[in-house]
């Protein structure tokens, strides 16, 4: 169910054909609160679409990289001389042939783009080819002698604290302490628990790939599927020794993401391969290489102690939570920030003491994931939350009802909930939404039991399990980043463009632009502007930044072409331009006198205004985890009913219930997807989605061993409630709305197998063995 709606390019696909017929006469949907489809929407069906891996160009070469088969060595040497003589092969290069910075990072430049002395994970790269045929540049590849000096791999998180420093800067990235409240506070009744979250790896439908073309200038266009392009450029640059405006990032169409899309461990190589050889190089990586070479969820260890007293509120948290970065830094600082302060949930908590550390190990290496940080605390605090009601005797519902969070209330953090916070709402929403049926006991119906007609098992040793869990997200940037987006409009001929840098990657942007400007102008045709670096940045696409501020500055800038449209027209009749209005193609005065169509008033006209958006700043956690570190947060309920053989431990979802806070409903068919979407990656973390490792080699990295949920997976996901209470400083009200239900379903399936099974789970991905009822 995943979507991956994305921007056009302007590369010329190899075989690409037209978009073919239209859609069905009729009246299309219109502005904000319409079910506008995805401009691009036939092509991707039809196969016509151009991503990376359909790029072409005259001269072409193709890149292959070879990787370390250890997760931890000492390189004593490398011979590549055998591969450059290779017939074909055009070029070989090593971290000696690295013209500028050889070592990147989003915050922390740690990541060498080659290893040079040591590896530190399974997959690393080594060195990169460019030859005529990609079958050569693999063999290539597999030509270089590396001699290396095997070490112990640290691959424990716990141990990493006391081994032998992995790299310069350490092994410890980060800590957070966080205090609040009395120490010396206790309750009641007191829970216990230890938790492990898997590792999860984003598997993008389509793996990365990129074409790199030379310029005359000795700059490099990079055409990839970027989906944080300035940023890519800046370390591009660096890496390449140019200045930034010698290296342009083409945004190609993103065949799925759920984080940052596309490595820059990919591209870098790309580039230098194209400046060495002067000629265009295309590199696709397999499907191992994918696996191997992007960033993945971090996984984490969880301690926690949970205080009540006699009635079920809560009234002190404690937690350890240690997050496993890999190899190197990436986004841990930041997902380590989400963990610690959502590491209560969305619960009021009047003493909580927690510790959060994110090390490097020589796993590989962690990064930005869908809701990270806060999918991890999620799992845990909702089972600690299920214990207390257990031990209180109490129902799982009413325990968190008499704790959630409400605006106005006050985080561990110290920052007030300002927002809307209708968490109580939503929890009763699940709750009282009718039960899906039961199965009956009939042939006809062999399929709902877990296993499917052609399982093992035996109907009698199914149970059914009803599971709750209550999650939250934060939105945007968090502990002062700069969010700030620009984005031009554009209406010549009736026809309008906008032009923004924000990448789309499925979150439904380039539709929400459309509606902006339909809805601002009264323009039925608008174009959005394939991405690339020589437009002004817009950030990074996740944590609902586009809706907002990149949604915001195109908000903006439809005005004020709205109020040049409307100027000659109010002075002509002597009004102002508040006193005129844009519905259904036409501008009409409150009064009646004025009447004209758009089309009219446009005819002959060429109007543009560019605009910013920038939401108010937040603040770094300080020494004590304190801070408005947050702009916005938006929450979710989901009750999960599971159907568990308890003698083989397989599990079938039956059927998810969500209810969300959405602030406002921009495109309901949009959001309906993003939301199943969410879910159904959700299910696939609490069941399936676990990228294994021994020692620190990745096994089986493919799809046959990484197994994810297809359609035959995915439950039955209703959609009870969405509230639209409308948040006042978020752009049209709207709040990001794929991220929450990732954060919140695997807590609610985990839940609900505890249910059926009356055993604690305390692992996910859930294993058999821990869904198996002893006598």
């Amino acid at each position: 169910m995943t979507s991956d709606a994305t921007a056009t390019t302007t590369a010329t696909p190899r075989g690409a054909t037209g978009p073919g017929p239209g859609p069905a006469p009729g009246p299309p949907p219109h502005g904000l609160g319409s079910s506008l489809p995805p401009a691009d929407a036939r092509a991707k069906t039809e196969g016509t679409f151009p991503y990376a891996s359909d790029l072409w160009a005259e001269g072409l070469l193709w890149a292959a990289i070879l990787r370390s088969p250890h997760p931890h060595a000492r390189i004593t040497s490398v011979d590549t001389s055998a591969a450059e003589r290779m017939k074909g092969v055009r070029a070989v290069i090593t971290h000696r042939d690295i013209p500028g910075d050889t070592a990147y990072g989003r915050r922390i430049a740690d990541r060498p783009v080659f290893a040079a002395e040591l590896v530190r994970h399974h997959g690393e790269a080594i060195a990169a080819i460019a030859a005529d045929h990609p079958d050569t540049a693999r063999l290539a590849a597999a030509a270089i002698a590396v001699e290396y000096e095997v070490l112990e791999p640290v691959t424990d998180p716990e141990i990493a604290f006391e081994a032998e420093p992995l790299h310069p800067d350490g092994n410890l990235i980060r800590h957070i302490p966080l205090r609040y409240g009395d120490p010396d506070a206790t309750g009641e009744v007191v829970v216990e628990g230890l938790y492990r979250i898997g590792r999860q790896d984003p598997a993008p439908i389509g793996a990365e790939a990129g074409l790199a073309v030379p310029r005359p200038d000795g700059g490099v266009e990079l055409y990839v599927a970027s989906t944080d392009p300035h940023t890519d450029r800046d370390l591009a640059a660096s890496c390449f020794g140019l200045e930034p405006d010698r290296v342009k990032i083409v945004v190609t169409g993103v065949p799925g993401a759920t984080g940052d899309r596309e490595d820059p461990g990919f591209q870098l190589p790309l580039g230098l391969l194209a400046l060495r050889t002067g000629c265009p190089v295309k590199l696709t990586a397999t499907r191992e290489e994918s696996f191997l070479g992007h960033a993945h969820r971090h996984p984490t260890l969880l301690r926690y102690r949970h205080h009540a007293d006699a009635e079920g509120r809560l009234v002190k948290v404690e937690a350890q939570l240690l997050l496993d970065a890999g190899a190197y830094a990436d986004s841990s600082s930041e997902s380590l920030a989400a963990a610690v302060a959502f590491a209560c949930g969305p619960y009021v908590v009047p003493h909580a003491f927690i510790e959060g550390w994110a090390v490097r190990t020589n796993n590989p290496p962690s990064g930005h994931v869908r809701g990270e940080g806060a999918m991890q605390v999620c799992a845990a605090y909702e089972a600690q939350m299920d214990k207390l009601a257990n031990k209180l005797g109490m129902d799982p519902t009413d325990i968190r009802l008499r704790n959630v969070l409400a605006t106005g209330d006050i985080l561990p953090t110290g920052q007030t909930v300002t927002c809307p916070a209708p968490v109580a709402e939503l929890l009763e929403a699940v709750r009282d939404h009718p039960l899906p049926a039961l199965p009956k006991d009939s042939p006809e119906d062999d399929w709902l039991l877990p296993g499917g007609p052609e399982g093992a098992g035996e109907p009698a040793a199914v149970r059914r399990g009803v599971g709750y869990a209550l999650g939250m997200v934060h939105m945007l940037g968090a502990e002062g980043t700069d969010e700030v987006s620009t984005a031009t409009v554009k209406v010549q001929d009736g026809i309008a463009t906008v032009i923004c840098a924000a990448v789309e990657t499925g979150s439904g942007f380039s539709i929400l632009a459309r509606q902006i400007v339909q809805e601002t102008l009264g323009v039925d045709e608008v174009n959005i502007a394939s991405v690339d670096t020589d437009q002004p940045p817009a950030g990074a696409s996740c944590h609902g930044r586009h809706t907002w501020v990149s949604g915001g500055a195109v908000e903006r800038a439809a005005k004020m072409v709205r109020t040049q449209l409307l100027q000659p027209l109010a002075h002509q009749f002597g009004m102002s331009t508040e006193l005129l209005q844009i519905a259904d193609g036409k501008i009409t005065s409150y009064d009646g006198v004025l009447s004209v169509s758009v089309a009219e008033a446009l005819e002959g006209k060429e109007l543009w205004a560019t605009a910013q958006c920038r939401p108010h700043p937040t603040e770094p956690l300080d020494e004590n985890g304190q801070g408005d570190a947050f702009v916005g947060l938006a929450f979710c309920a989901v009750r999960a009913v599971v159907d568990v053989d308890i003698e083989l431990g397989a599990v079938r979802v039956v059927e998810m219930a969500v209810a969300q806070d959405v602030g406002r409903v921009l495109n309901p068919a949009q959001l309906a997807v993003r939301i199943e979407a969410g879910v159904t990656l959700g299910v696939g973390t609490a069941l399936t989605e676990n990228l294994r490792t021994n020692r620190g080699v990745v096994r089986r990295p493919d799809l046959t061993g990484y197994p994810l949920p297809t359609a035959l997976d995915a439950p039955d996901i209703r959609i009870v409630k969405l509230v639209e209470e409308r948040d006042v400083v978020a752009s049209f009200g709207a709040k990001p709305a794929s991220a929450v239900p990732v954060v919140t379903s695997p807590a609610a399936v985990a839940a609900a197998v505890r249910a059926a099974t009356g055993r604690p789970v305390n692992r996910l991905p859930i294993r058999p063995q821990a869904a198996v009822a002893h006598p």
